[in-house]
């Protein structure tokens, strides 16, 4: 018999084993349509293209899903490596399978920008799918484990990224679905590429250690199992020793090798029914002597991904640790299983209803969390959301609440109700008040303080809130709610970041380049762009890094600096010749008119620098210049920075200071951000006769994209003055940024 046909023989009879009246000749045609469209196909080991296929509808059919699911795994690949289409697949084979063939499918036909953004792309489309049908990513699991188990015949560089894939998105959500053993495989194989080394290190210790493990499991298997029949309790035990990556995370966390670490047994004890699982725990503990503090009751208190079981750990007269597990059949299934065991059960159900259960709402949540987000944004939120280990807490009535490891009562509150993350005025954790920030802990009572007239979330709260949820509701109060607010904030922080990239806000706005850029960006204006960034949708580096890849494309960056550097060359023009570095002289401290104080130098020149206008109370530093004595600078200036520094000047770098007493007035600059509008300037300059401060300069221009910029030189006593001036300006209707030249 042909061994593609063998193959196909074993799957539909372990179907038949457990789908009564099975639709053989249905199966038998998905097979065969799959083999044809697959016609000259191979694998990177060179056998048929259908093996694939086959595998994972094994896999498939080991979960015990229905024939739809199995159908759909023989097909899941001839969307997007065949001619064939949904509309065939829907005629031949049913719109249900045409649907979940589609949402395993991956989106290999559009274009994508980076990375993150590709994987997000298809995450979202999986997402979607599993809200529709949780049987997509049951199958896409299945297809992923069988490309691991084949990853051999990749390249080394496609090794790791299909296993990083895997163990930062696959692995975990199989973990979230509760399907443990599909997720320990999934991590084992991840394992094997993204550290080879580590990994044979760990199997050739166990596979040394064997018989001595097996020695150990069988001892103590035996002697609870003779305990609990003695007891005339019914109960399968078994050991086993932990698998190979669990053991790697413990040993590279707790920095530990393989000698060290001495919990790497685990036993399950399954029972019939949850009062005999309480039973089988009191036994445990009369025979063996309980860890403090490593009890967990799972079952009164189940995990969102359905586990249940109790876990207690122990140590026997050996002095070896180990870990018990105690559950019921049912309980079992669901552990290894997951959702799979669950889904089962729910096959009669209509398809409109599959997703819309209670254990589905966690999809739901990401599939709301991914509005307004940029690609590595949501990946890194989906991390933490479905991935990191989880905190149960409880509101005042007793519900339970499942958090991310590290939650504070703002990601409490914002999972109870928007409305309560949003009038939130205080926290109580078992009944004291605490800060925003204190991080919550198993079993703790949490209470959420409101007030109708709160103001709303702060946007600290975005760097408090640890799980997606919170933030991405306290982004779409922003949003909503401080529209203006947000494009004054984002707008700051873009012309910070462009400013840091060599770029000027007037060589993008630029009628022949904004559209190009907006385009780049992904939005329809500036403002738009402005206000995402200021309520956290995107960031403005990620914004300025595409703008000057988009710039370098149009030939724009390089035609941009040379302008700078023609001014700068112009500017140079008007400097007389360099002449011999002032001479270090021995002697008392001196000091000019200017207020400065310079050690070690007498009888020298002092003057500020111009690209940073230092006033009294700026920390300082000074530089000997070649015929023009001292320029001083603040100590914040990036021309005083060490990294800044050309080589052979460091030791012209010197102390100086302020004089004590009565002083000039000083000259300094300032550069005032705004919208523009009517009267901006007059404004300005009342607020500054306010000040009664003496202006030297005071100059506007309007900005392409309806800002405006302002810059005043006046003259203040000291850094106490300025800042006082400063807040003035800061105040003005339309004002946004105030800042200091920082140096050019």
């Amino acid at each position: 018999m042909d061994p593609i046909l063998e193959r196909y023989q074993a799957l539909e009879d372990k179907v038949s084993a457990y789908t009564p009246n099975l639709d053989t000749r249905r199966l038998f045609e998905a097979f065969t349509y799959a083999d044809a469209e697959h016609h000259g196909q191979l694998r990177k080991s060179g056998e048929p293209y259908i093996i694939h296929p086959l595998a994972v509808a094994d896999i498939v059919a080991d979960l015990g899903l229905d024939v739809d699911s199995v159908i759909s795994a023989l097909l899941h690949d001839t969307l997007e490596d065949t001619k064939a289409t949904h509309d065939e697949v829907a005629k031949r084979f049913g719109v249900t399978v045409a649907d979940l063939v589609e949402g395993v499918t991956k989106l290999t036909k559009m274009q994508f920008v980076t990375k993150e953004e590709e994987q997000m792309e298809n995450l979202r489309k999986m997402l979607m799918a599993m809200a529709q049908d949780i049987r997509v990513i049951l199958i896409k699991i299945c297809d992923r484990l069988h490309n691991m188990r084949t990853m051999e015949y990749q390249s080394p560089l496609k090794q790791r990224e299909k296993s990083l894939e895997t163990m930062e998105i696959y692995a975990p959500i199989a973990h979230r679905l509760g399907m443990q053993k599909l997720k320990w495989e999934l991590e084992d194989l991840s394992l094997r590429y993204l550290d080879p080394v580590g990994y044979k290190e760990i199997e050739e210790e166990l596979a040394a250690r064997s018989s001595a493990h097996e020695e150990f499991l069988a001892a103590i298997q035996a002697r609870i199992q003779k305990r609990l029949d003695e007891e005339g309790i019914r109960c399968t035990v078994y050991g086993r020793v932990k698998h190979t990556y669990s053991i790697y995370r413990k040993m590279f966390a707790q920095n530990k090798t393989l000698d060290e670490i001495f919990d790497l047994y685990a036993f399950r004890a399954i029972v019939d029914d949850i009062p005999e699982c309480y039973n089988v725990l009191g036994c445990i503990h009369d025979m063996f002597k309980p860890v403090l503090g490593r009890f967990k009751d799972y079952i009164g208190t189940p995990k969102p991904n359905m586990y249940q079981s109790l876990h207690t750990t122990v140590i026997g007269r050996e002095g070896i640790p180990f870990e018990v597990q105690i559950r019921t059949w049912e309980m079992h299934q669901t552990a290894e299983y997951g959702i799979a065991a669950h889904w089962k059960y729910k096959q009669g159900m209509a398809n409109k209803h599959l997703g819309t259960e209670h254990e589905f709402e966690w999809v739901r949540r990401l599939l709301e969390s991914q509005q307004d987000t940029d690609a590595e944004e949501f990946v890194r939120t989906l991390k933490v959301d479905m991935f990191a280990d989880e905190v149960f807490v409880f509101t005042p009535n007793g519900d339970v609440k499942s958090l991310p490891a590290g939650a504070t009562p703002i990601d409490f509150a914002y999972s109870i109700h928007s409305a309560v993350g949003n009038r939130m005025t205080g926290a109580k954790v078992n009944g004291r008040m605490v800060q925003y920030d204190t991080p919550l802990h198993n079993g703790d009572i949490v209470e959420v303080v409101t007030s109708k007239n709160a103001r709303g979330p702060s946007r600290d709260w975005l760097k408090i809130a640890k799980s997606n949820e919170a933030r991405n509701k306290i982004r779409q109060w922003f949003k909503k709610e401080k529209r203006e607010e947000n494009i004054v904030t984002g707008r700051a922080q873009f012309e910070s970041e462009l400013k840091h990239a060599g770029m000027k806000l007037e060589a993008i706005t630029a009628e022949e380049v904004l559209p190009h850029v907006l385009h780049k960006v992904r939005f329809g204006t500036l403002d738009e762009m402005y206000a995402s960034i200021g309520y956290g949708g995107t960031t403005a580096a990620k914004c300025v890094t595409r703008i000057r890849d988009e710039m370098l494309r149009l030939g724009r960056l390089q035609a941009e600096k040379a302008a700078a550097a023609a001014r700068t060359t112009a500017e140079s023009a008007f400097v007389p010749s360099a002449a011999p570095a002032q001479p270090a002289l021995k002697g008392s401290n001196k000091h000019s008119d200017s207020g400065i104080i310079v050690e070690g130098l007498g009888n020298c020149l002092v003057k500020f620098a111009k690209c940073c206008t230092p006033v009294p109370g700026d920390p300082v530093i000074g530089f000997i210049t070649r015929g023009y004595g001292v320029s001083v600078h603040r100590s914040d200036c990036p021309n005083a920075a060490p990294e800044n520094r050309k080589p052979g000047e460091n030791d012209r770098w010197i102390q100086v200071s302020w004089m004590e007493g009565s002083l000039p007035n000083y000259k300094t600059s300032l550069e005032l951000s705004a919208k523009d509008r009517d009267n901006l300037t007059l404004d300005v300059a009342m607020a500054l006769s306010a000040a009664k401060v003496k202006v030297t300069t005071l100059s506007a221009r309007s900005m392409p994209d309806g800002y405006a910029v302002i810059h005043v030189v006046l003259e203040v006593r000291n850094k106490e003055e300025l800042n006082t001036v400063i807040n003035k300006l800061g105040s003005i209707h339309g004002i946004y940024q105030v800042s200091r030249s920082a140096g050019k």
